[in-house]
């Protein structure tokens, strides 16, 4: 479950909650690089489900990797990709958990043509990640795409398992060790798609203080932080690995009821959604309405496979589409789209990855990379 964090409440209105747009849309062949493209008209928007996404896109020969696929968004983009013919392979800290959770895409694959795999890994526990990602490599098989699904969200305070705070080194710093370690088997013409979400408004990263040890801890803020930080690795990957044709983007889901929102109270829940409810009637529209599995899962699915790499490469989207930049002096609502400028700015990508390189130990510099 991920929700907008309300900002102001006298926010910017919302946009309507099913976007159109109209795209020259990408469905893959068996060369992910040169992809077919079909000109078409399509609906995407915030009501789009996997299944609308993919429909009469055939991603046989395509392997693609899918952390945290034991529950909610990232059983079904799982799921949605193997249907639709690709190999995949999905990450869980609990395997027997992920394979009750995929029983239904392994039926799914088989019946679409394609595979669902899983590996042990545990984003909390860099010798997890470092063991998984060894563990690929070792096989050798490349991925055309890479989704960085797993996540945690307003946990109480605590550590990973190498002293990180808990948010922003599980959501954060294992996949980017992760992410950049498996970097040689992304294809070329691959993509990378971090899960961000909104609530990246609730705070930029902190570099000077990144485990809370002398900022009192608050979970949103943390969230925030953990958040801002998966769309700023995706700039920075994208900015390193654009030469032979990798792209990265980073992808807000929306609001939907899953596991994610385990360590939510439930009262707090409850006064978000009045909140919201509150502003929509204000501007005499219907109220929140939690997205479905499915349609949540849409736009990690339409990133990775359908949109066209070079619109999406290094930014944020949302709801099937690119999201826009909201300034800083604009207010923005729990119910509006947008990004925030400083999720996107090069400067704090860059210092982000050096950073992020400083705590877990490796350098991931590539030699041919030239800051712009």
């Amino acid at each position: 479950m991920t929700l907008n964090p309300t900002v102001s409440p006298t926010g910017r209105s919302s946009r309507a909650s099913v976007i159109i747009v109209i795209a020259e849309t990408s469905v893959l062949n068996r060369n992910f690089g040169g992809c077919q493209r079909k000109k078409m008209a399509k609906m995407f928007g915030a009501s789009s489900t996997t299944e609308d996404v993919l429909s009469g896109v055939d991603l046989r020969g395509k392997r693609i990797l899918v952390t945290g696929v034991s529950a909610g968004l990232g059983v079904e983009t799982a799921r949605a990709l193997a249907a639709h013919g690709a190999q995949v392979v999905g990450t869980a800290r609990d395997l027997a958990k992920a394979e009750m959770a995929t029983a239904r895409g392994l039926k799914d694959a088989a019946a679409g043509g394609g595979s669902l795999a899983l590996i042990a890994l545990d984003l909390a526990d860099l010798k997890s990640v470092r063991a998984c990602a060894e563990a690929l490599l070792a096989a050798g098989k490349p991925f055309d795409v890479v989704i960085t699904n797993a996540g945690v969200m307003a946990t109480p305070f605590g550590h990973t398992a190498d002293g990180f705070e808990t948010q922003f080194g599980t959501n954060h710093l294992g996949h980017f060790v992760f992410v950049n370690r498996l970097a040689p088997l992304i294809a070329a013409g691959g993509r990378l798609i971090n899960l961000s979400s909104a609530g990246h408004r609730f705070a930029n990263v902190d570099l000077d203080d990144p485990n809370f040890e002398r900022t009192p801890y608050d979970p949103f803020v943390a969230y925030g932080r953990s958040k801002t930080a998966n769309i700023l690795f995706a700039v920075a990957f994208d900015r390193r690995h654009q030469k032979r044709g990798v792209r990265a983007a980073a992808v807000h889901p929306g609001g939907i009821k899953t596991e994610l929102g385990r360590h939510m109270d439930p009262t707090h829940l409850q006064a978000m959604i009045e909140q919201m409810n509150k502003q929509l009637a204000a501007e005499g529209k219907s109220s929140f309405q939690w997205k479905t599995i499915p349609q949540g899962a849409a736009t990690s699915v339409w990133a990775g496979v359908v949109a066209p790499s070079d619109e999406i490469g290094g930014r944020y989207c949302e709801n099937c589409h690119i999201g826009e930049v909201v300034p800083e002096d604009v207010s923005i609502s729990a119910i509006s789209e947008g990004v925030r400028g400083y999720a996107l700015d090069a400067n704090t990508a860059d210092a982000l990855w050096k950073k992020s390189e400083e705590l877990v130990g490796e350098s991931f510099q590539r030699s041919d990379f030239e800051a712009a």
